[in-house]
């Protein structure tokens, strides 16, 4: 009888679309995002039946943000499944997110029939080409036999090194191929095989030597300042991190989606006193986090023309580009680890009473105390200071454990990093390195599915909001705990900004190229599909609100209005404009 079962399972024939569900299922991968259709709807239904959650959405572009972020969240590859042409286009602003914030994602795409190529077949592209720009690993699997290599080598490669988007393209005649279930057994193993020997070969060893001197220019240096990112949190750095800052005394800075590593709270923290710290520090212990924009490229006059960069990166490239004092190659974690072995065995700390700990503690404090006075001040029509105190204090009453921040806009995205505090690693997803638009319902969708014991809250602001709303049918349709909170202003920035002077022309009573539909019932839009929305524009009615929601744990959109002449026109980034 078994070997009846044995010959029956030899000759099963099985096609390109299961094929494929299993070799993800092989790999560990659990999730998917994406929008179906012509030639990739089987394909997604064999993913279901194989025991893969399937996350349907309404745009390519919102499920490949999903995608993206769950590979930062879960250190796994996101995968985004799209159509062809289009679709994979589409999908391009999701896999360029995940290339650009170094973080796992493959991008899947169905493709033509292979013997249609340059016949003008449907939705006919080259798919490889339009993706190489964005991609660290480019696959097509031109044979049914191909596709668990394929899958394979871009699933490895999205996480390997460092991190990034992949491209994996599969023609609809792949797709339709067939082969015994046997053989495809036999492939998906061959496949895990070599998997695991690339995964051995690629690992990263970090000089002793190199860690030697980087903790030598840490206990020589008189305002050591120690800088993280997001690139510690996708390591999971965090207890390492504490223990090196709590074992040394210095102070830390934490990048925007660095925050929460340590708490914002810790008293060695310096994120209100960022200018001093930056601006004076001698020696910058700089892990997982790159010397860009965000860090002013390390360089004057944000920074001392003397300080000294140690760079911690996964990325030997990344260090040769910024060229630091020191660089140290290597997983965030295992550098660390190495960095507090070396400590411990010659250990040193600043103590509370050193000068440059004290200057520190006061300018946090000084500017801490501003803060807080305009955060005391109850302003209505609501600036936006005043609603972003009450949603502060009420993601903290949450606790343990804290809500996934999402956070999108200009205005609200700056003053929101400002005042809504991180107590936990990974709980805060905003616009990233890119400075992307348009992520938040993906980055909730993604968070509510990677961190399910989580309440998601996001707070956007009304155009960030608008790039992705549709898919507040998603959040209802699986019923994920989400709380979207959209500060609504009338428009980007705040609706019409324009000097008299400027509103002239033929289509000068046009609404202004910054302006939204005022009063726009934003709330409406999710009670459309079941949803529950509450419109809000005094202190009580949004703490009521926020309560309701946050206890309920269903999907929600809060819309609370906003004085359209509060904040500034593009955030803190004005001289960009």
């Amino acid at each position: 009888m078994a070997e009846s079962n044995s010959q029956t399972t030899s000759q099963t024939l099985i096609d390109g679309n299961t094929l494929a569900a299993k070799s993800l299922v092989a790999y560990g991968i659990t999730h998917m995002f994406g929008v179906v259709g012509i030639p990739v709807t089987s394909f997604a239904n064999r993913a279901v039946a194989a025991g893969i959650r399937f996350i349907a959405f309404h745009n390519e572009q919102s499920a490949g943000y999903a995608a993206s972020a769950y590979g930062y969240l879960t250190g796994r590859p996101g995968i985004l499944l799209t159509v062809s042409g289009p679709g994979c286009v589409h999908g391009l602003a999701g896999l360029s997110n995940a290339m650009i914030n170094t973080w796992p994602m493959v991008l899947i795409s169905g493709s033509c029939d292979q013997n249609d190529v340059g016949r003008g077949d449907f939705q006919e592209l080259n798919q490889i080409e339009a993706a190489k720009p964005f991609s660290k690993h480019l696959g097509k699997a031109k044979d049914i036999k191909e596709i668990p290599k394929c899958f394979f080598e871009a699933l490895d490669s999205a996480v390997l090194g460092r991190p990034g988007g992949c491209y994996l393209d599969l023609p609809t005649d792949v797709l339709h191929q067939t082969i015994s279930e046997s053989e495809a057994d036999s492939l998906i193993k061959y496949a895990a095989d070599v998997s695991e020997i690339e995964k051995g070969a690629k690992k990263i060893t970090t000089a002793s030597l190199e860690v030697e001197r980087a903790v030598d220019l840490l206990r020589n240096a008189e305002r050591p300042l120690i800088v993280f990112g997001k690139g510690a949190a996708y390591a999971r750095a965090e207890n390492e991190l504490k223990r090196l800052v709590e074992s040394t005394g210095i102070p830390f800075l934490p990048t925007p989606m660095g925050k929460g590593l340590l708490p914002d709270t810790h008293e060695l923290a310096a994120s209100a006193a960022r200018s001093l710290a930056i601006g004076k520090c001698d020696v910058a212990l700089v892990v997982g986090a790159r010397l860009n924009w965000l860090l002013h490229f390390g360089e004057p006059p944000k920074w001392s023309k003397d300080v000294k960069f140690i760079l911690v990166d996964v990325s030997e490239e990344e260090i040769e580009l910024r060229k630091p004092h020191l660089g140290l190659v290597g997983d965030a974690k295992k550098v660390l680890e190495l960095v507090n072995k070396e400590i411990k065995e010659d250990p040193f700390c600043l103590g509370k009473n050193h000068p440059w700990l004290e200057a520190i503690s006061k300018k946090a404090r000084d500017n801490v105390s501003r803060m807080e006075a305009q955060l005391a001040k109850d302003v209505v029509p609501f600036n936006f200071l005043t609603p972003m105190r009450i949603i502060r204090n009420a993601i903290l009453e949450v606790g343990s454990p804290a809500p996934v921040l999402v956070s999108e806009g200009a205005n609200t995205m700056d003053v929101g990093r400002a005042v809504l505090v991180q107590t936990e690693p990974r709980t805060r997803l905003d616009a990233g390195t890119w400075g992307t638009m348009g992520v938040g319902l993906g980055y909730c969708i993604a968070a509510a599915v990677a961190e399910p014991h989580r309440l998601v809250v996001a707070v956007e602001g009304d155009s960030g909001f608008g790039f992705s709303a549709m898919e507040v049918e998603t959040l209802v349709r699986y019923q994920l705990p989400v709380v979207v909170i959209v500060f609504n202003n009338g428009g980007v920035y705040g609706g019409d900004r324009r000097n008299p002077e400027e509103i002239t022309g033929p289509f000068k009573d046009d609404p202004a190229p910054t302006s939204f539909v005022p009063g726009a019932a934003y709330h409406v839009l999710i009670e459309a599909f079941g949803g529950k929305g509450y419109l809000v524009g005094t202190p009580d009615e949004l703490k009521s609100a926020l309560s309701e929601s946050f206890t309920a744990r269903k999907p929600a959109v809060i819309n609370v209005t906003i004085d359209p002449y509060a904040g500034a026109e593009s955030g803190r980034m004005q001289h960009k404009n």
